[in-house]
């Protein structure tokens, strides 16, 4: 069996994100989608509040497991017993960054391999950042998130929620995986 590590901060969690795993679930036995715990940098959701979004993100995915880490990305995989690291690529950006990373996880772990998928054209230029700030000043992000998470965002930035649309009307190809 292989296992998968998917890390990530999430905050929140978007189609991209949803995209680059619900094709990961397709090539491996088991993914885990890793909400990182502790990163270096401001987050506008908790790390309880981070996980549940992903894991009802990803209730769908039979294959798929949500959970939380702190430390090392490569110490979470191998107390994972995860084989393959995947890491999602929007753009050049992305991948200068990751080829940097993974070339330091690869020296810290060389029994661990990365897997990089493109994400679809549709996501190339969301990011938690750009969905964070749209949101913030009451912006339409529908085609971003799911339900659950835009009404997390009108609960955090003490908007009026309306009804959005189910996350299977907005990307009919989410519902079609796993």
């Amino acid at each position: 069996m292989t296992r998968a590590l998917y890390p990530g901060t999430f905050d929140p969690i978007h189609y991209g994100h949803i995209d680059v795993a619900s094709r990961a679930s397709l090539i491996f036995d088991e993914v885990v989608v890793a909400v990182y715990d502790a990163p270096p940098k401001k987050l506008l959701f908790t790390t309880e509040e981070r996980l549940a979004l992903a894991t009802e993100a990803f209730a769908h995915l039979a294959n798929v497991r949500v959970t939380t880490y702190t430390g090392l990305t490569v110490d979470c995989a191998r107390q994972l017993q995860a084989q393959v690291m995947i890491r999602g690529l929007r753009h050049v950006t992305d991948f200068e960054k990751e080829y940097q990373v993974g070339m330091a996880n690869r020296q810290m772990a060389s029994d661990i391999e990365l897997c990089c998928l493109f994400c679809s054209i549709n996501y190339a230029y969301v990011s938690s950042t750009i969905v964070k700030e749209v949101a913030s000043l009451g912006g339409d992000y529908s085609y971003w998130t799911p339900a659950h998470v835009q009404q997390a965002l009108h609960h955090k930035f003490g908007q009026r929620t309306t009804t959005p649309l189910d996350s299977n009307e907005r990307d009919p190809n989410l519902s079609r995986r796993g």
